[in-house]
């Protein structure tokens, strides 16, 4: 397959340095690089001096890049993308004082959205979130995760499900769906907790068997379910093949990291509150710690995710944008880098390994994310002097070129 004599490729890049992340540290530069792909696939991914004399004799489609990085396509491995309406009126309240846990109790939080969603047809709801997901690959973004979760009812579920599929269809991104009607307790389940698990189990085969749910997520939090109660989402998940991953102790530690971790789940997600033993069952589980700096900057929080004993234990680090109506607002993949960087102190290698190659493996993906013959094609070229750059500037348009499976899709 990374035979360079063989012919023909599909494209080669060549004038640009790589930064393949392939291997266990470092950003594996290569300078005076090519990067050649036929199929989708990568089939070179090193010098430039590897390749023939001519490299027309490749491709007949060589593009000399004048020089920048190409790094790996982002994966944005956490996001609630797909819903209506904004809550722009709570942050104001937030700055007004109002903490998170206040709002949603008062009927704002997850329940506003849940209302829009509701009314809000399938073709809106695509319209209303196509410019998030246009914003996300303008950036890097070639793989993209969305949960559903703002319906709380079986034809809002699928909705949002089937609005999901149609945006990887529109824009040529790879999504990957998420199940996540144990999101929050629908008003018409108020005080019947329990009897709402009954229908989110009952729901997922049948959405499952409609090919909309790559994976089964819950909320377990003091304003969301418990930790019995995610077990028997788990459970049915299990039941049907389905990996899992959860929102873990975000504001309180519930044991939300070790529950997961016990599932063998695929992501703990926010773990701000995560203790010692949740991050060792990760790291026994090959559990990926899924930070969100988007949602602790917007929220004003000061409890930090245990990155100390993450890197300790040898648990992988991704980083996500958490995209949602409420408390994280964000529609760049690198400006959570960034953030992670400035919030969490990671490295801008971590930050970017955490938007990469452990966020491909957040979403059970194993060939993406790393530049090397043999994985899917996607990449994006950068205008920049180093990979640190990425970290470094906030805002601006850096991106220049973003393939998915080898064919441009920004």
């Amino acid at each position: 397959m990374n035979d360079p004599q063989q012919a023909p490729w599909d494209g080669l890049v060549v004038g640009v340095s790589l930064a393949t992340l392939d291997g266990g540290s470092g950003y594996g530069e290569v300078e005076d690089a090519a990067l050649g792909w036929r199929e989708g696939t990568i089939v070179h991914a090193g010098p430039r001096t590897a390749l023939p004399a001519d490299p027309n004799a490749l491709s007949g489609a060589v593009i000399d890049a004048g020089g920048g990085w190409i790094t790996p396509g982002l994966v944005d491995c956490h996001t609630h993308l797909v819903f209506a309406g904004d809550r722009a009126g709570e942050f104001e309240q937030r700055l007004q004082g109002m903490g998170y846990e206040e709002i949603a109790r008062a009927g704002g939080g997850i329940a506003s959205t849940v209302r829009a969603v509701r009314s809000a047809g399938e073709d809106a709801l695509l319209e209303q979130s196509l410019p998030r997901a246009r914003a996300l690959t303008a950036d890097g973004v070639t793989t993209l995760e969305i949960k559903s979760g703002y319906g709380l009812e079986f034809d809002g579920e699928r909705r949002m499900l089937r609005v999901a599929r149609r945006v990887g269809e529109e824009l040529g991104v790879a999504v990957r769906t998420t199940y996540l009607a144990a999101h929050a307790l629908p008003p018409e389940f108020a005080g019947r907790a329990d009897a709402y698990i009954d229908a989110v189990v009952e729901w997922l085969p049948r959405l499952h068997a409609e090919g909309l749910v790559d994976a089964v997520d819950a909320f377990v939090e003091r304003i969301g379910f418990t930790a019995a109660q995610a077990r028997r989402v788990f459970e049915a998940a299990r039941a049907l093949g389905l990996p899992v991953k959860l929102h873990a102790d975000q504001l309180s530690d519930g044991g939300g990291a070790a529950l997961v971790a016990g599932f063998d789940g695929l992501s703990a997600d926010h773990v701000e509150h995560t203790g010692e033993a949740g991050v060792q069952a990760m790291a026994a589980a090959g559990t990926v710690a899924v930070l969100l700096p988007g949602a602790f900057h917007v929220l004003r929080e000061t409890r930090l995710p245990p990155v100390d004993a993450f890197r300790v234990h040898g648990v992988p680090m991704a980083v996500a944008t958490d995209c949602n109506p409420g408390t994280s607002p964000l529609l760049s993949l690198r400006q959570a880098m960034q953030l992670a960087c400035t919030h969490f102190r990671l490295t801008p290698e971590e930050a970017l390994r955490g938007a990469t190659v452990n966020a491909a493996r957040a979403l059970g993906l194993r060939d993406r994310g790393v530049l090397r013959p043999g994985m899917r094609a996607d990449f994006v070229h950068w205008a920049i002097a180093r990979p640190a750059e990425l970290c470094y500037w906030l805002g601006g348009q850096l991106a220049t070129s973003v393939h998915a499976g080898g064919r441009r899709i920004a």
